[in-house]
């Protein structure tokens, strides 16, 4: 089948990413905002990318993936390929931005706009302010999906999940494509990791969680089902955004407050942040799930999901205070 070609597709480009890394020295040295000790080659995102292009090429020839969805998806390869340039030669964030943009704004064309946002209780359907979030969205998932790969496992984790959970409450063989590309690469990124994702797989990632949030916005699914299932990167990120502002920080400077990082630093293992996080994750696809059978409580699964995630949070302060 096509997923178990796609994984050992993914597995083995992984591996041999990894050996030209390791022979040219492509090599992620440890910085103020690393959680690791010693240089690991990085550039393994590039396995995910190729196999999840070719993965979306095969379902579009199929016929098994609606036009809109495809090319908005395929997008996502302009922002792979920069990104692939930043991870080798540290590009100008002026640069970062504008290729963001201007995929994000592609992305958006293809997908035909957003049409409304849907809280439940109300829609808004002014195209203007709808197109205005989700550009300044699509951007802020793919810069956060990049802050929050930080340890082994952790970013490749919370992709299969936002995959498998997908797939379990929309359906669709796309998500079990992207489940699979992001498997191969996993077996060789968990603790203790033998390569690091980089911007190239971290940024596609954001941008597709994005895509997929505002196409099925489109298609009569609320965007806060996403947003809750997404809610353990964006809350995190968020927050820790929100406090480094408070003390009055220079937020363009690295740091290790995040959350999982902060765990990390207590003294849990990279593998024990990760199940940890995917226990709150069954709860968000519990929350998420809700929100999609009971589309007029949205907001109110959205409110409990907030609360779970802030609970979290206050558990992570407890073992190391957020200074």
């Amino acid at each position: 089948m096509i997923y178990g070609f796609l994984f050992l597709a993914s597995l083995l480009a992984t591996f041999s990413i990894r050996r030209v890394a390791l022979k040219k020295s492509l090599l992620a040295i440890p910085d103020e905002r690393s959680s690791h000790t010693v240089p690991i080659p990085h550039g393994g995102g590039i396995a995910i990318a190729l196999t999840w292009f070719l993965g979306l090429i095969y379902l579009f020839t199929c016929k098994e993936l609606e036009p809109s969805l495809f090319y908005a998806l395929m997008c996502g390869s302009l922002l792979s390929i920069v990104s692939y340039f930043d991870d080798l030669y540290e590009l100008s964030p002026k640069l970062r931005l504008f290729v963001q943009a201007l995929v994000s704004i592609a992305g958006l064309y293809a997908l035909g706009g957003l049409g409304k946002i849907d809280f439940g209780f109300w829609v808004l359907e002014n195209s203007l302010v709808t197109n205005a979030l989700a550009f300044l969205g699509i951007v802020w998932f793919i810069n956060l999906y990049n802050f929050l790969d930080g340890i082994d496992g952790y970013a490749g984790s919370e992709a299969i999940f936002l995959a498998v959970a997908g797939w379990l409450i929309l359906g669709g063989d796309h998500f079990l494509v992207l489940a699979s590309s992001v498997a191969g690469f996993l077996v060789w990124n968990w603790h203790s990791a033998k390569i690091f994702m980089g911007d190239v797989g971290s940024t596609l990632l954001g941008y597709t969680i994005a895509i997929f949030s505002l196409y099925y916005q489109n298609h009569e699914v609320s965007i806060f089902v996403w947003i809750i299932l997404f809610g353990l990167f964006w809350f995190d990120a968020t927050l820790t955004l929100l406090r480094r502002y408070q003390n009055h920080e220079k937020l363009s400077q690295a740091h290790r407050k995040h959350a999982y990082q902060r765990l990390v630093q207590s003294g849990v293992s990279h593998d024990r942040v990760v199940f940890f996080s995917l226990g709150i994750n069954l709860i968000l696809l519990i929350l998420g799930y809700s929100a999609f059978i009971q589309s007029s409580y949205t907001i109110v699964y959205f409110m409990i999901t907030v609360l779970v995630l802030y609970g979290a949070i206050k558990i992570v302060d407890q073992r190391k205070n957020f200074e």
